[in-house]
């Protein structure tokens, strides 16, 4: 897709916030295994960066998915996976059923606070035992008179000691398992809603990941997003952008490791001359050039697909795949160049090599891309 003016004015607003408010801090906030959401996302809110493809209606701009692209790949410019992903879950996963699927009123409630940045948002889907395999979720919501009962629990919820509300998937009848669920959204103060366990990860430490409870959390049935027994198929189309958003962000943040350890090679010296001008050195980071750049292309026919209003889920999920792979690479490859610096917690590569580990797991396993992909080529084998 061509970039326009706008999108170039867009990308030089976020660079410049992160410079300025973000990159500062964030070694401190990967210390404190947290970061300071509300203070953030007003930040974000108050330049419009939250609420880019959200209805006009709502606060947001109404510009279209390449906006929000530009963004997801503008966002790697932080010195941490962390962050990023925390503000990727505030628009691309736990907000785009709510905005496209929510009742007025139910979006006047929370989509608008979460475009100003006044609410921090989360999604919980994930459960113990029930990770890629999203059909197999245990927690229940039950009508009440006007309302539902939820319990279960959610896992490795990105925001979840800090959020606001949960977008919560949960299964509303005993019927299949597809048809079956529904997105509601929970209150994080109601009654019976607990934060179990803040988690501990080997990366994205900035970022603060819950474990959640919920016994017996009464919430109106008007929480319902859409209707009742969708749930399975709205949290599907979440994940074409949640999955875009996360081959884009990584494209950005493969990049930034390039230029990185271009940076470093070229000062470190060994055997008399830059590290740099060894051709193998040179000639493995011109192959994860190409890697990048050929990753960047499936993540932007995506966009333009989601622009079109075309069903983006093979190339969502092919961007997906190869997102995971390109950054394990070029982390790794990268990583090997800095030497004995690479292994220090205090290397920018070596953050990178943790954080995007989670790539190949979060928003659905590469198995699971793999298994999604085989099902479009039509050789993934039937029932008997």
């Amino acid at each position: 897709m061509q970039l326009t003016p706008e999108h170039e004015a867009l990308r030089d607003t976020l660079s410049r916030f992160i410079d300025k408010e973000i990159n500062p801090h964030v070694d401190e906030w990967e210390r404190e295994e947290i970061f300071p959401a509300h203070q953030v996302f007003r930040q974000l809110g108050a330049l419009g960066l939250l609420g880019l493809t959200k209805p006009v209606e709502n606060g947001g701009s109404g510009l279209d998915y390449s906006f929000g692209a530009v963004l997801a790949e503008g966002l790697a410019r932080m010195n941490c996976g962390g962050i990023p992903m925390a503000i990727g879950v505030q628009t691309d996963m736990a907000t785009p059923a709510l905005a496209h699927r929510g009742s007025q009123a139910l979006r006047d409630e929370f989509l608008a606070p979460a475009i100003s940045g006044e609410y921090v948002a989360c999604l919980g889907v994930s459960e113990v035992g029930s990770g890629s395999d999203v059909a197999s979720i245990k927690t229940t919501a039950r009508k009440d008179g006007g309302d539902y009962v939820i319990n279960g629990g959610k896992m490795w919820t990105t925001n979840g000691t800090q959020a606001d509300f949960c977008c919560v998937l949960a299964n509303t009848s005993d019927g299949a398992a597809h048809r079956n669920k529904s997105l509601i959204i929970v209150p994080m103060k109601t009654r019976g809603v607990s934060v179990a366990r803040k988690l501990r990860k080997m990366g994205m430490h900035a970022s603060d990941t819950a474990q959640l409870h919920f016994d017996d959390v009464r919430v109106p049935q008007r929480h319902r997003i859409g209707e009742e027994g969708m749930g399975f198929i709205y949290q599907m189309e979440q994940f074409q952008v949640e999955r875009l958003w996360g081959a884009l962000n990584n494209a950005g943040m493969a990049q930034r490791a390039i230029d990185t350890t271009i940076g470093y090679t070229r000062d470190r010296q060994a055997f008399g001359r830059s590290v740099l001008d060894n051709q193998w050195v040179h000639y493995r980071l011109a192959e994860l050039q190409t890697e990048v750049a050929c990753l960047r292309a499936i993540c932007w026919q995506g966009v333009a697909e989601v622009t079109a209003g075309q069903d983006a889920t093979r190339t969502a999920t092919m961007a997906k795949l190869k997102a995971g792979r390109v950054i394990r690479e070029v982390a790794d490859s990268c990583l090997q160049f800095w030497g004995g610096m690479g292994f220090m917690d205090e290397s920018p590569i070596s953050r990178i090599f943790r954080d995007g580990r989670l790539t190949s797991i979060g928003g659905g396993a590469d198995e699971v891309m793999l298994q999604i992909l085989s099902k479009f080529m039509g050789i993934f084998p039937q029932p008997a």
